[in-house]
């Protein structure tokens, strides 16, 4: 029996027209898959050659051929839309290689034609012209920084020249060369005012630099001025900020006249700026005519205040205290009988040219009309332990708005910290009440020595030994702070030193021991003023004044004072009851009123205020008692 199989026709599915569809259609997906896998290894295949065909053809000499790869290569990514240049990153990695291919070649042939005196033979010739876009941009590039080059100094015209006379007359240089070339003479004009306009940018004198540029521009055109435009757009970006900064810190500190002249310029520099037409207007509203004055300058000089007057004149050994030192009223009130007196405070540096290390020169001073010149002086801030819980400050510290303050311990064992508890304090408030009492921001001198502290604060290892001999005198604990604690105290006296100079407060020494300097040996000069550089100069910065203690002044010409001299004191101060100064040989000297109890009572200051108006009434009591 034979047994046949025939498919069930109910069961089987008929091949539809949708299904076929769908074979034919992945079926097609996949050989087009297939043949672009094939073109994408075919098109890799042939890019991986163009290089070594590229250096084959430059090596060849064939330098049309290798022009033209760069060229099929360069067409091809430009053709490409931007949303698409993904599609072309080997293209462009192809590109950059050619370029830096030629570009070696290139550089090595500039370098030995700059510095061989190279004449480039005929093949290099060839490389060069033939090579059209791709060593014609180099080659001017190159020319374009030569004569930038010739202009700053780092390259000389006969050079210059050589190099244009070898490849200035190519095809694919010349029509830049040409004109170039024939600026060489104008540039060489031009060179001494672009470098000083350079070094004064380099040297962060932005104001200076950006004028003489401007100078440049008015007188100039082609390649110089092209050049002077792009840097001064340079120095203008970098130069804003930092100088509107500055300008800002003047005015909030009444350097009104400082800010006039810097913003004047700026208005120049930048004639559009509203900011700047604002704050110059700012500093204009608190200026006056200034004229030259040619009369005496009267300098004041004080010590730490008495502020706490009930326990000053209560205490052992008050009647010193009585003698030597001012009351923080006394002070006040002859602050404000010296603004009615039309005095105005003065930098004495203002008056004297010290830009020569080996010489001074007279400069005139000038202030406005009808006022005259005054600096104060105030010494001794160091807060010796002899003035301990007598009613003084004991330190000088920065108080919650920012402000210099004195802290001192009243009568009642209080910690005080006031702005009026110090003559420093006293002054920065008056001025801000009377911008007018200073002449452009200038506040005084302070006066240091490192003789226990500086500021109240031990600075330095060396000063615990004679800080702690004084507290024992005065039966006070002693004081042992750590390295540590010391680094400290420093920062603090750093923070505080900065501040007094960003508000116009100037520095000056009194000696590291306050030592009778007239009848001091040359060696113990110098082993006081070696201490006072080691150990106090590293907080105030450079100083150029030197405080006599107790106006014990040393002449001239003694050997002593051209020590002095010579490390950089070139402004002295003694003592004298009257207006006095005189210029030596490379230095500077002044006298200056000493403002205490003794001389309110034996000296004649009408000049300054009345004393009866002046003269603090707790004074009495205690000559009386």
């Amino acid at each position: 029996m034979s047994i046949s199989f025939e498919p069930d026709k109910k069961n089987r599915m008929p091949l539809t027209y949708g299904r076929r569809t769908i074979i034919y259609v992945c079926l097609i997906i996949l050989i087009l898959y297939t043949i672009s896998i094939g073109v994408i290894h075919n098109e890799n295949t042939r890019l991986s050659d163009v290089i070594p065909q590229f250096r084959e053809a430059l090596d060849a000499r064939d330098y049309s051929a290798a022009l033209q790869m760069y060229r099929d290569i360069h067409a091809r990514i430009v053709e490409v839309p931007p949303e698409k240049s993904y599609s072309v990153e080997k293209e462009k990695q192809i590109l950059s290689d050619m370029e830096g291919i030629v570009d070696e070649r290139v550089r090595l042939i500039e370098h030995r034609i700059r510095n061989n005196r190279y004449m480039p033979v005929m093949d290099d010739r060839a490389f060069l012209e033939q090579m059209k876009e791709m060593t014609g941009a180099s080659l001017s590039t190159w020319l374009s920084e030569l004569a930038e080059e010739f202009l700053l100094g780092t390259i000389e015209k006969p050079t210059l020249h050589f190099i244009f006379e070898q490849i200035g007359d190519y095809s694919n240089v010349e029509s830049f060369a040409t004109p170039l070339q024939r600026e060489i003479d104008n540039i060489e004009i031009s060179r001494g005012d672009i470098q000083t306009a350079e070094n004064l940018f380099m040297d962060e004198e932005y104001i200076s630099a950006a004028i003489k540029y401007i100078s440049v521009l008015e007188s100039t055109d082609g390649f110089v001025h092209a050049y002077a435009d792009r840097r001064l757009s340079d120095l203008k970006e970098v130069m804003y900020t930092p100088i509107m900064e500055e300008c800002d810190t003047l005015l909030d500190n009444y350097r009104y006249y400082s800010a006039e002249a810097i913003l004047s310029d700026m208005a120049t520099i930048f004639p559009e700026d509203q900011r700047i037409q604002a704050k110059l207007l700012e500093a204009t509203t608190n200026t006056d005519l200034v004229t030259q004055y040619t009369g005496q300058i009267e300098v004041i000089c004080v010590k730490p205040l008495i502020a706490d007057k009930e326990l000053a004149f209560s205490v052992s050994g008050s009647s010193t205290t009585e003698s030597f030192y001012l009351t923080t009223d006394e002070f006040r009130k002859i602050l404000q009988s010296l603004y009615e007196r039309d005095y105005i405070l003065i930098d004495a540096h203002s008056i004297v040219d010290m830009s020569n290390d080996t010489f001074l020169l007279d400069k005139n001073l000038m202030i406005p009309a009808d006022k005259k010149p005054l600096v104060i002086i105030v010494e001794n801030v160091n807060y010796t332990a002899y003035l301990n819980e007598k009613g003084f400050c004991t330190r000088l510290v920065i108080n919650d708005q920012g402000q210099v303050s004195g802290e001192y311990r009243n009568a009642a064992g209080q910690k005080v910290v006031s702005r009026s508890a110090e003559a420093i304090g006293i002054v920065d408030a008056f001025v801000e009440s009377n911008p007018d009492f200073s002449f452009d921001g200038t506040k005084g001198v302070i006066s240091l020595t490192g003789y226990e502290t500086v500021f109240g604060y031990i600075t330095d290892a060396d000063q615990i030994d004679d800080r702690n001999s004084a507290l024992t005198a005065m039966g006070l604990p002693q004081e042992n702070p750590s390295e540590e604690e010391i680094e400290q105290n420093r920062e603090k006296v750093t923070e505080l030193i900065q501040k007094l100079k960003d508000t116009g407060w100037v520095f000056a020494s009194s000696t590291y021991g306050f030592i009778n300097a007239n009848d001091s040996s040359l060696q113990v000069i110098q082993a006081d003023t070696e201490k006072w550089l080691n150990q106090v100069a590293p907080l105030t910065g450079e100083v150029d004044m030197l405080v006599y203690p107790n106006g014990n002044f040393i002449k001239g010409s003694d050997m002593r004072c051209v020590y002095l001299k010579n490390l950089g004191f070139r402004i002295f101060f003694g003592v004298g009851s009257t207006a006095y100064r005189t210029f030596g040989d490379n230095y500077l000297y002044f006298d200056r009123a000493m403002m205490n109890g003794d001389t309110l009572r034996n000296v004649n200051y009408s000049r300054f205020f009345d004393v009866r108006e002046i003269y603090d009434e707790s004074r009495n009591k205690k000559l009386n008692a």
